[in-house]
């Protein structure tokens, strides 16, 4: 799991970006133990911003006794978390002639609604968890 990545992630989770320690800690056991998909998640997106140094580049700031994410470190996670754009193809297609039949297109790869569904239903269950461990703390 990269610590860094994790940071940014969980603070933009809170209003205002800011949480307190004993939140950020709990909430980082929970990922941390959640899995090796959140572990490849967070190494992905890590590695989209090698030299990523959450303090010294003024990404998170420490105040009474929390964390906060700045303006700054909200754009980087932005960042890191934008798909990176299809790598365009060596050879341009052939063009077809207009007496040459045409195939039937075939339909362009979209998200299933099923996908989509499966996200919302992990977020859903991450913030329950998040607002249990809350109530838990309280």
């Amino acid at each position: 799991m990269n610590f860094q990545v994790t940071v940014l992630k969980v603070l933009v989770s809170y209003p205002d970006g800011f949480a307190m320690m004993a939140d950020l800690k709990r909430d980082m056991a929970i990922l941390a133990t959640s899995g090796c998909d959140w572990t490849e998640r967070t190494k992905r997106l890590a590695g989209r911003v090698p030299e990523l140094d959450i303090f010294s580049q003024g990404l998170v700031e420490r105040l009474n006794g929390g964390w906060r994410i700045t303006e700054k470190g909200c754009a980087v996670l932005e960042v890191m978390e934008t798909r990176p754009a299809a790598v365009p193809a060596r050879d341009p297609p052939p063009v077809r002639g207009i007496d040459e039949p045409s195939l039937a297109a075939a339909p362009e790869a979209t998200p299933s609604i099923a996908t989509d569904r499966r996200k919302q239903d992990r977020k859903r269950r991450r913030r329950a968890l998040v607002r249990r461990g809350r109530a838990a703390a309280s």
